[in-house]
Order: C-alpha cells, then structure tokens, then sequence
C-alpha cells in the first residue's frame, strides 16, 4: 500500500494503511429521486459494513459513445440535488469536472473533484480543479502507463495541492476492451500516489453496444478481488437501485445487494492482508 495518508473527505483517509474506503453511488444525476433511493441505499450499506463512505454521481456525463445518450442535468441543476443529498445524509460527495470554469462550483458543493479518464492529460483542468482545495480522484486514461500519472499528480501538487489520487479503471486492449494490470497498483504506490481501483467502469467494453458501452458485469467479483488484494487503497463502483434501468452505464452497474456482497468480501480481504 501507499505510504503516507491523505485525507479524501473530512474523517475519510486514503492509503497508508487507513481503512479500505469506498466511493459508491449512480453513473449519473437521473433525477432527485432516483439520486436519493441510491445515497440511502450506499448510506445503508455503509453503516452496516462499518466502512467510510464517498457518495458519487455525475452532473454530466461529456464523454458518452452518442450524442442521443442522455448526459444529465447539467452543472446547476445536478448540483441543486446533491446538495440536497449532502444536507438531508450528511454524505461526502464526488463529482466529475470536465472544463475548467465547472471547478469552483463544484467545489462549493462536493468534497472531492474527479477528473474523468479521457481528461486526465488536460492540464488547465488539473491544475484548475487541484487548485479548489478539494480532494482530487484523477482516472487513469486508458491510454497511460501507470508511470505517465507521476506527471499529472505533479500537475496537480503544482497547484499546492498534495490530496491527489489516481484511480485505475484499466487499459485498452485491442479494440472495445480493456483490461487490468494488477501490477498497476504497487507502480503508482512506489510513486507515492494513492491507488483507488474502479470496479465498474473497468468492466467496460467501450463503444461495443449500438448506442453506448456494454459490459459484462459477472466480473465484478473476481477484479474487485484481485484488486484488492494487490493493495488497491480504496474502491470505486457504481451502484444503481435499479441498473437495468438506468440512464447511462445500465450492463455494468450494480443494484445494492450485489455491491453490498462484494464490499464485504473486499474488507474481508483487507483485513485478512492486515493480520
């Protein structure tokens, strides 16, 4: 695991053998609804697994496969709602930035900005979102080695900000696939950069369905695992009550009690790495 800690959220730490945390929660702002049945659900499972806690969703989604893709609900009104979530839970929330001027904003609502996986090269957006004082997740593109990400943490520490992650969600294999290198995890820790392993999105098979991603989500299980075992400082997985309905990402999120399953398997893994 890494070394030296970092604080993700108030009261939540990453790496340096701090408890395994988990960022959890819809692709996408759906509705205040669907939004509320979801941060319930996670909020749930948390409390009961005794494990800390990031509530994610998207305001938009800037990188889906088809422009007819339904995206979200834009800046304002996506944080309209997770503020709402924010006051009524008392959860911590992650969100994606994909242009600089969205990263003040977001900041005043979320306690940790996401640059997603195709942006993470994109410096004014690093350095942008490194420079709000938030936590900042940055997705490993599928496109880098792990040892590319020293230079987007400097990018972002440059900033005067030492709360950086990378999250790794695999690379491209071929055409509409990815896959994990599990040797990835110790790469970055040896850099001195915390690790977070994204469950779902690493199931993708970018661009493979008509319209969007498919994805074959009986892998959840055994990648998580693995990961996790290799030393993965935390997770990422999106949760959806209802998946197979959902707005974006439908054939690899997870409905709650599957993720609740693997979660605690995954803390059963980290404590078993503990002893």
């Amino acid at each position: 695991m890494s070394g030296a800690a970092i604080e993700l959220a108030r009261g939540i730490r990453l790496g340096g053998g701090a408890p395994l945390p988990v960022i959890a929660g819809p692709c996408v702002v759906e509705s205040e609804e669907v939004t509320f049945e979801a941060a319930r659900a996670v909020a749930a499972i948390a409390a009961r697994l005794g494990c800390p806690l990031v509530f994610k969703a998207s305001f938009d989604k800037a990188n889906r496969s088809s422009i007819t893709a339904y995206r979200g609900p834009g800046l304002e009104a996506g944080l309209r709602i997770l503020a709402a979530v924010q006051r009524e839970l008392g959860l911590p929330l992650l969100t994606d930035v994909h242009e600089p001027a969205q990263c003040a904003r977001a900041a005043e609502v979320c306690d940790v900005l996401q640059i997603p996986a195709f942006l993470c090269r994109q410096t004014d957006l690093v350095v942008a979102a490194a420079r709000t004082g938030r936590a900042l997740n940055v997705k490993k593109g599928q496109f880098m080695a792990p040892d590319d990400m020293r230079r987007v943490v400097d990018k972002a520490r440059s900033a005067g900000n030492e709360r950086v992650t990378v999250t790794e969600r695999g690379v491209s294999f071929g055409y509409h696939n990815l896959v994990v290198d599990m040797r990835s995890f110790a790469s970055m820790q040896r850099d001195g950069i915390p690790v977070i392993y994204d469950v779902t999105h690493s199931l993708q098979l970018p661009g493979a369905a008509a319209e969007g991603t498919a994805g074959p989500r009986e892998f959840a299980e055994p990648l998580a695992r693995a990961a996790v075992a290799a030393g993965a400082d935390g997770v990422f997985l999106e949760v959806h009550p209802r998946p197979d309905a959902a707005l974006s990402d439908r054939e690899t999120q997870l409905d709650p009690a599957r993720a609740e399953r693997l979660i605690a398997d995954l803390l059963a893994i980290r404590a078993a790495l503990a002893r």
